[in-house]
């Protein structure tokens, strides 16, 4: 059916006038060509790179005009529209990198715009912020920008918390689609391979008005790398070991384009032990292993694209409870013998060997995306289906250790439909529809949540108009999502739910002058309950907890108010992005004093009005050009209205947090060696005591500070790069230390000690290597 829709979308051509583009790329310092930068047009989902003389040549481009991204490391990224009806060759010269804050083209809010267009905050993290970060997963790697977090379990499970909302309230997306994966549960992470991220953009916000429900916290959006050049076959290897939890990875990429016919295919795999820090040692149960493969089939010709994606997605995560020996405080497991469940204190070796332990989950992530943008009159008109099915089965018990007891199955359909053009002279529109269907079912003998089936619809319109200094934007949304869960016998009730919004937004920037802008927006976000607040009843592995859910739960408004300013030089950037978030009927877990359920905790879900407020500052200062000194700081301060001082602040709120890195770059545009760096850095956690005190349901996280370094480099041979290193170290000083938002942190006592809780990992030394090869 997918390969009927491509044939539909692709057999009749539309009939449009055809051009090409060519030139020279060349270096502003000494007017030498530069080999191997990016050109790429992000509309048409095509591109090229220059040759050794610097040149470059794209063919089969419609006479229209188009926006060009040209991008080189170690250089200022140019931004430029160029009519291809009347422009068939254009050269361009790259400034070297300085505190210019980069231009970069952004989905945003209302498609393809300059990211300093935007009235609200929006970050890009690049491929080569990526290549220098060691993490274990990919929402780890994004987790020391500005106003980002993450609630961990351990390190192989990672959530994302924008600004101090996490969970339901985020958007992710995906190949173009949001990614639907159980994203309610505590220890449900983000099933996304790491190698297929090229590039990451992170709206601070709510994005409701694009996304509908649940983005009222902000949007991820994971982008792949762009397809390669026509008339070339591309291989890559790349792989990764660290030293704390023995990770290793290895991720195998082909890939080509001939005469418009794009293709490839990654296989990517993952695997690593136990980790360590000082206080605990290894941790029993956060070892996991990761495998992913993904290809793609699709048309790019001058009309637009069409593009299938398929992907599978397998994570294995074991899960520590925390379990320790009363004499030693070290941590046991049980096993069975003669038929019986005992305990016992698992060795070292044991615990640095890569299989699972009991308990432990399966996830299955299955995905298949038909991408279309097609040109239409001076418009484009984007089209996009998909289907993703979740498997998460858990499994927990020793005596039928392949039988899992809670087994979700989720199935989703994705659409999305929208026409973007421009009306006048800086001025364009969008128009469209979205929504998804989604039916889960409980496969296991174990329930938590009631099965259900779901089905949404919105519909949008913005806009965005550019007058002298002025960059004005806003739209309105129309949502209506319907829920019906269904009953099970002694468990869960047959009710249904309608939840409808209307939601919006209005913003501008005004420019002061070339370096200096103002930014104001004002938001309205929308968020339906999920089936986990709404309908959950029963205990949930790995949480520690026996969760309650609330039929009668409302759904949560927001309105937020973003304020910004900006200032960029060749040796100074710095930007303030102030916020505040009010928020009707927000949900949240509280702990019932002196109630247990199979001698847990209970939790229920309630809902109260809650206000944040906060913001990010950032500075980044040149003092010598190759020469990179960063600084950031984030908080947020988020409160319940009218509550006793134990239930005043939201639980799940991320410390203050303050950022500093120096970074030398020795070597660009070498022969040999290029764009080599090195860098060092703090990461300051401030002590958190805004916690959710009411029945101890969280506590107080002392400060801490983690020293990281890093050094890399491109190697080349004959003006080619055969191979990209870098080298990390975090945590150099082997700190023991809880982040506020790891669930570990409240784990069970540590008998010998008395410390409450699983600390995160200690020293970590780690390096990547990546080689690219050109068939």
């Amino acid at each position: 059916m997918i390969l009927m829709a491509v044939c539909l979308c692709t057999g009749a051509e539309p009939i449009i006038k055809t051009t090409s583009l060519s030139g020279q790329v060349t270096d502003a310092v000494d007017k030498s060509a530069l080999i191997g930068v990016s050109i790429y047009i992000p509309e048409l989902s095509e591109g090229t790179t220059t040759d050794m003389n610097g040149n470059y040549q794209l063919n089969d481009l419609p006479a229209k005009t188009v926006t060009v991204q040209v991008s080189y490391l170690g250089h200022q990224t140019i931004i430029q529209k160029i009519d291809l009806g009347t422009t068939t060759k254009v050269n361009f010269v790259m400034q070297e990198s300085n505190a210019l804050i980069n231009e970069v083209i952004v989905t945003g809010l209302s498609g393809n715009s300059l990211m300093k267009e935007s009235p609200t905050p929006i970050s890009v993290v690049t491929p080569s912020e990526l290549m220098q970060t060691s993490s274990t997963n990919i929402i780890d790697a994004i987790a020391h920008n500005p106003g980002i977090s993450q609630v961990t379990t351990g390190s192989g499970i990672s959530k994302p918390v924008v600004r101090g909302l996490g969970y339901n309230r985020i958007v992710t997306v995906n190949d173009g689609v949001r990614q639907e994966g159980q994203q309610w549960g505590d220890e449900h992470g983000i099933e996304i391979d790491p190698q297929t991220v090229n590039s990451i953009e992170i709206l601070k916000g709510p994005a409701s008005l694009m996304y509908g429900s649940d983005a009222m916290a902000g949007v991820l959006i994971f982008h792949d790398a762009p397809t390669l050049p026509r008339g070339t076959v591309h291989a890559d290897v790349s792989t990764e070991y660290q030293t704390n939890n023995g990770l290793f990875d290895y991720s195998l990429r082909l890939a080509g384009n001939q005469k418009g016919f794009v293709w490839g295919l990654r296989y990517s795999d993952k695997m690593a032990h136990a980790y360590k820090n000082k206080y605990d040692g290894y941790v029993l149960g956060s070892q996991f292993r990761e495998r992913a493969l993904s290809g793609l089939l699709g048309l790019n010709r001058s009309w637009g694209y069409s593009h299938l994606k398929l992907s599978y997605y397998h994570l294995t995560p074991s899960m520590s409870e925390g379990d320790r020996d009363e004499a030693t405080g070290k941590f046991v497991k049980g096993v069975m013998a003669d038929g019986e469940e005992q305990t016992v204190i698992p060795t070292e070796d044991e615990l640095k060997t890569y299989g699972k332990s009991v308990p432990f989950q399966q996830i299955h992530h299955y995905k298949a995306v038909l991408d279309n943008s097609i040109y239409i009159g001076q418009g484009t008109l984007k089209a996009i289906l998909a289907y993703q099915q979740n498997r998460r089965q858990e499994y927990a018990e020793l005596a039928t250790p392949d039988t899992p007891g809670l087994d979700f199955l989720m199935h989703t359909m994705n659409y999305d439909l929208h026409y973007t053009t421009p009306l006048s002279e800086g001025w364009n529109a969008t128009a469209g529809i979205g929504g998804m269907y989604q039916r889960s079912l409980n496969k296991g003998e174990e329930v938590l949540i009631p099965a259900y089936a779901l089905f949404d619809f919105g519909v949008f319109a913005t806009t965005n108009y550019k007058l002298g200094a002025w960059n004005l934007s806003g739209g309105l949304r129309f949502d209506t999502r319907h829920v019906h869960s269904f009953a099970l016998e002694n468990r869960f009730e047959d009710f249904s739910r309608n939840f409808n919004a209307i939601t919006g937004s209005i913003g501008a920037v005004y420019a002061i002058n070339d370096n200096m802008n103002l930014r104001l927006n004002l938001a309205r976000g929308f968020r339906a309950p999920n089936l986990s607040e709404l309908g959950s009843n029963g205990e949930h592995e790995g949480t520690f907890r026996y969760e309650r859910g609330n039929s009668n739960l409302k759904p949560e408004h927001s309105w937020q108010m973003d304020a910004g300013w900006d200032y960029t030089s060749s040796w100074l950037s710095a930007q303030v992005a102030l916020f505040a978030n009010f928020i009707d009927n927000y949900v949240f877990t509280h702990r019932l004093a002196g109630v247990t359920e199979d001698d847990l905790p209970v939790y229920q879900y309630t809902q109260g009005n809650a206000h944040l407020v906060g913001g990010d500052i950032s500075v980044d200062i040149h003092p010598v050009e190759p020469l990179h000194f960063e600084n950031a700081f984030s908080w947020v301060n988020a409160v319940q209205n009218n509550q006793p001082a134990e239930s005043k602040y939201l639980p799940m709120t991320p410390a203050p947090r303050w950022t500093s890195e120096l970074k030398y770059d020795f070597i660009r545009d070498g022969k040999t060696l290029n764009n080599l760096f090195a860098k060092i850095g703090l990461d300051v956690n401030f002590r958190q005591n805004h916690f959710f005190a009411a029945d101890n349901t969280e506590t107080a996280t002392p400060s801490y500070t983690l020293l990281n370094a890093a050094i890399g480099t491109d190697i080349l041979v004959k003006g080619h790069k055969i191979m990209s290193v870098c080298i990390t170290g975090d945590n150099l000083t082997d700190r023991a230390y809880q982040s506020h938002l790891s669930r570990l942190k409240y784990a069970a006592v540590n008998p010998l000690t008395g410390r409450q809780g699983i600390f995160n990992m200690g020293r970590n030394f780690g390096i990547k290597v990546m080689v690219p090869i050109d068939l």
